[in-house]
């Protein structure tokens, strides 16, 4: 069910409403939204594997946003955004950190999930006083163990979908338990709640160059990430984890 707008300070405050906007920068057209709180810190969210805005969760971004002022974007060649997809995490990362100064923004907070992760993790080490705190989840460090899987992994989990009838992420971020199935569901039945002003799917040229980069990731050995507190959700399916500890600056975040 759509949830109606809810204006907070004169933003948007729901997931399913707010509109879609553009801002040009480094020869890139960038789609993103915003809302919450017009003061504060920002919280930037950098999203998962061939993820386009729409597939963040509802529930998370507006939970968030009820204290925290939100921006998610699509970084470039990637959903509506404009370019060519780089394949390498660290371009990635040089891509986020041009469209978050083109919105005049000198100090965010960072929400980096799996892929989006690695891209803070890069954000973190090259531009530390950019960011004041952040939190990963279903992540890695470079070189971390199993990363260099991700691609195997995917184009398998993929295959069983597209075989079973299913969405790939059913695979992908849940258990195959009788709770990861529903919490699956629910979780994408969650992202059909926005009918207008939808985003524009992944290309399959940008989801490989996004698959190449974090197969690089994966077998790079970057001694300088030696510690981050490493956050884990409770079903985590086959999202990417590690045991190796990761190692940045910038603090835990904590909501609230």
């Amino acid at each position: 069910m759509n949830k109606s707008p809810e204006a907070h300070n004169g933003l948007m405050t729901s997931w399913t409403d707010v509109p879609t906007r553009r801002l040009s920068a480094g020869g890139v057209e960038f789609a993103y939204r915003q809302l919450g709180p017009d003061t504060g810190v920002p919280v930037v969210f950098l999203t998962h594997l061939a993820a386009v805005l729409d597939n963040w969760d509802p529930r998370v971004v507006d939970g968030i946003a009820a204290k925290h002022p939100v921006i998610t974007f699509d970084n470039r060649g990637v959903g509506a955004s404009t370019g060519s997809t780089p394949a390498t995490i660290e371009e990635m990362a040089r891509d986020a950190v041009t469209f978050i100064r083109a919105l005049g923004l000198y100090q965010v907070d960072l929400f980096g999930f799996s892929m989006g992760g690695m891209i803070a993790q890069v954000i973190a080490q090259q531009e530390p006083q950019l960011v004041r705190k952040m939190i990963i989840a279903g992540t890695g460090p470079a070189g971390g163990q199993g990363i260099d899987k991700v691609t195997r992994i995917t184009y398998l989990d993929t295959a069983r979908a597209l075989l079973t009838r299913q969405d790939p992420k059913q695979f992908l971020f849940f258990t195959r338990t009788a709770n990861g199935r529903r919490a699956g569901k629910e979780f994408l039945a969650r992202l059909e709640e926005r009918t207008s002003d939808r985003d524009k799917a992944i290309s399959v040229g940008s989801f490989r160059a996004q698959l190449k980069a974090i197969h690089r990731w994966g077998h790079r050995d970057d001694r300088a990430l030696a510690r981050v507190v490493e956050q884990d959700e409770g079903a985590r399916g086959r999202s990417i984890g590690t045991k190796r500890e990761l190692g940045i600056d910038a603090e835990p975040f904590e909501f609230g």
